[in-house]
């Protein structure tokens, strides 16, 4: 599928690619029509600056645009706001094009960045709040806006085009090749949707991102995923503001928030928390978010951990034990009001599966309500039954957390 870079501001280009397959994207959101992996191509008098890459499988795309406007020798800089697979796929081919571009992202992804590459020998640079970059008459001022989802987002300011490079803030999971918000369809679900999973458990961080931002006058805003937009772009962020502000928006909307937290070493538990998820999203009044445990840091567990009105634990068994980050989750439980929140395990296991009954021994020690589901745990490569299973699983913890009465063991 085809399409020539469009013109988004003077000299400033979208090269991202549209990925209208997808259906659930990082394992923790439904993405009902697909979504983009935006990046952008900013030409100026003395040479070219890249804005984010796409996912891997899509690079041959990112290339054909990018060598539709510029030769590779030209590119002075990449700007990496978001070192994500899905942003930064086709980095390591593009500093092999170019290898005397350099490369700025913020400190935080300094290793990310060295393991992404598999090099130590990477020309870059680290950005912060009001650094800037002058190149040929555009001017960008980086802006840090941590955990915004990952520790390591960054955020950057066009001056001369008034255009705000916002990364994952205002993004929204929806495939419409119009590009702009005044010519696709109406997104607006996706757009909360977006905010409702990805940002909301991080709201503190939103509010100081949209401080960052107020000291600008914004024209338009180019999200890493979904529409740009540029028609009355300050709805957008009210509607974050709104949403930030809310004390506790789960109680506002009557909707009982369910974590599945997850650890897999072979997709075998990755796909039990799936088949969980989609159980649990199929109960009206339930909204279900899956978080991998192997990419989440323990400050955002204790914000997820707090907004959850309950919780489950999918884990592998090695060593007859539960791994270190099941157990990090569950220490971060020490900083948090319990009471009432509903808590399971799940997990799939080579030899002798004893971590499910670890965890909910610890569950039930710390006196989280653990309904009497009966412990699912699967030996190796999970069936198509097995798979019905977890589904059912996760309709009978739903229903649980949404009220229906069941006899809780407290022993």
């Amino acid at each position: 599928m085809h399409h020539h870079p469009i013109t988004i501001a003077k000299d400033i280009y979208f090269i991202g690619v549209f990925d209208p397959d997808i259906r659930t994207f990082d394992i923790v959101m439904r993405t009902a029509n697909g979504s983009s992996y935006n990046a952008y191509l900013i030409k100026t008098a003395e040479g070219v600056i890249i804005v984010d890459t796409v996912k891997k499988e899509f690079q041959d795309d990112f290339f054909r645009h990018v060598e539709a406007l510029c030769s590779y020798d030209e590119i002075k800089y990449v700007i990496i706001h978001h070192i994500e697979p899905d942003h930064s796929g086709a980095l390591p081919e593009l500093i092999r094009r170019a290898p005397h571009a350099k490369v700025l992202i913020s400190p935080q992804a300094t290793t990310m960045l060295k393991a992404l590459t598999n090099s130590e020998e990477i020309n870059f640079e680290t950005i912060w709040t009001n650094k800037q970059l002058h190149l040929g008459g555009k001017t960008i001022t980086f802006l840090t806006t941590p955990y915004l989802h990952w520790p390591e987002t960054m955020s950057s300011y066009v001056q001369e085009d008034k255009l705000l490079f916002s990364g994952d803030v205002f993004g929204s999971h929806y495939y419409d090749k119009r590009l702009f918000n005044n010519k696709v369809g109406d997104f607006s679900y996706a757009f909360q949707y977006y905010y409702d999973h990805i940002m909301r458990p991080f709201q503190s961080y939103v509010r100081s991102a949209l401080k960052l931002y107020e000291r600008f006058k914004i024209e338009l805003i180019a999200p890493l995923h979904g529409p740009i937009l540029r028609e009355n772009p300050y709805q957008y962020i009210d509607a974050y503001k709104q949403w930030s502000h809310k004390v506790d928006t789960n109680k506002g909307s009557g909707k009982k928030i369910l974590s599945i937290f997850y650890l897999t070493s072979y997709k075998n538990t990755q796909e039990m928390a799936q088949a969980i998820f989609e159980g649990c999203e199929s109960i009206e009044g339930v909204v279900a978010n899956m978080y991998d445990l192997a990419s989440i840091e323990s400050q955002n567990m204790i914000a997820i951990l707090e907004e959850s009105d309950g919780f489950l634990i999918g884990t592998p068994t090695i060593n007859a034990d539960a791994p270190k980050p099941v157990w990090d989750l569950l220490s971060c439980l020490m900083f948090l009001e319990k009471q009432g929140k509903c808590a399971g395990a799940f997990g799939s296991y080579g030899w002798s599966g004893e971590a499910v009954d670890h965890i909910l021994a610890r569950l039930k020690s710390l006196k989280l309500r653990v309904p009497p589901l009966t412990p699912l745990k699967i030996k190796l490569i999970p069936s198509q039954s097995e798979l019905e299973e977890c589904y059912q699983f996760g309709v009978e913890f739903a229903e649980i957390l949404n009220g229906k009465l069941v006899e809780i063991d407290l022993t």
